[in-house]
């Protein structure tokens, strides 16, 4: 059940940096709210001006350099490929960077990064994720 353990432990990490962020983005809209339960679209919404954020978490980051782009999982379209967010915002561990989706897919065009298929924590099926270089996706940040 180790599998199972590092899932939740992981779901619960996540929803703590939801809650951060989402504390920060209510400061200047006071509206914005976090989903409740699962929706694969997008994690915040933001009345105020219309906008979705989906929340991404990538703290292994620091050591690899990479952010992990999810765009397929047990072999369907997921993540990048299917998302209906506006924004998305990664926790690197240290600091929160905003990209708006195009600029992520424009960098995954322009620069080519490592496409791999692995099964991640928590995971039983594979998945499909670029690896770009921190350094070279934050260039596309808002």
């Amino acid at each position: 059940m180790i599998g199972a353990d590092t899932f939740i432990r992981d779901l619960k990490r996540g929803e703590q940096i939801e809650m951060i962020l989402l504390e920060v983005i209510q400061k200047k809209y006071p509206k914005a709210y976090k989903i409740d339960g699962y929706f694969k679209d997008y994690d915040l919404f933001v009345p105020e001006i219309g906008k979705s954020v989906e929340v991404k978490s990538d703290e292994k980051s620091k050591e690899t350099g990479n952010i992990v782009v999810e765009i397929e999982f047990n072999g369907k379209p997921s993540a990048l490929s299917t998302t209906k967010a506006d924004y998305w915002v990664w926790w690197d561990g240290e600091k929160y960077t905003w990209f708006d989706v195009d600029s992520i897919k424009k960098c995954i065009l322009e620069t080519n990064p490592k496409l791999c298929s692995f099964i991640g924590n928590g995971d039983s099926k594979t998945k499909k994720a670029y690896l770009i270089k921190k350094d070279i996706l934050y260039n596309y940040s808002l």
